[in-house]
């Protein structure tokens, strides 16, 4: 005979550490959002590389929820950027990737933020058709062509 009190069945099983905030939608809108980046550093001289990363953050549909400390973060984090387009290094890497996984930039960072980008229409990804690579070459060979 077991001891102890049995555990509940799993089809009967109640989570109970809910969720403490709701999720955040999102639209892919491509407003850009923000300060520039002269204005968060005062410099102009950035590379084309940081300019298009910061372009990137500044039209993602996360920008829609930045507060100023968000940018302020994204400000401080463009000189790191800069420094490993020019000089990749693996603690410039690793600083990257973490600030920006803190600001939802990949699918799963946004899934534990609880971010949900709505999809448009037409905005699905495209869809591929599956070819039989033998039965194609088998037919441009009776064909003749290539």
């Amino acid at each position: 005979m077991a001891r102890g009190t049995m555990h509940t069945q799993k089809e009967t099983r109640r989570r109970r550490n809910a969720p403490t905030h709701d999720s955040t939608s999102l639209t892919r809108d491509g407003e850009v959002r923000g300060p520039s980046l002269f204005d968060l550093t005062g410099r102009e001289d950035w590379s084309e590389t940081v300019i298009r990363w910061f372009d990137t953050w500044r039209r993602a549909p996360q920008a829609q929820v930045f507060e100023a400390t968000d940018w302020a973060r994204l400000g401080l984090l463009a000189a790191i950027v800069e420094s490993y387009s020019r000089k990749p290094s693996a603690a410039a890497l690793s600083e990257i990737r973490m600030n920006e996984e803190r600001l939802g930039a990949t699918f799963v960072d946004r899934m534990r933020a609880r971010m949900h980008i709505e999809a448009e229409d037409g905005d699905d990804a495209p869809v591929v058709s599956l070819v039989d690579a033998r039965a194609d070459l088998a037919a441009r060979l009776r064909s003749g062509s290539d």
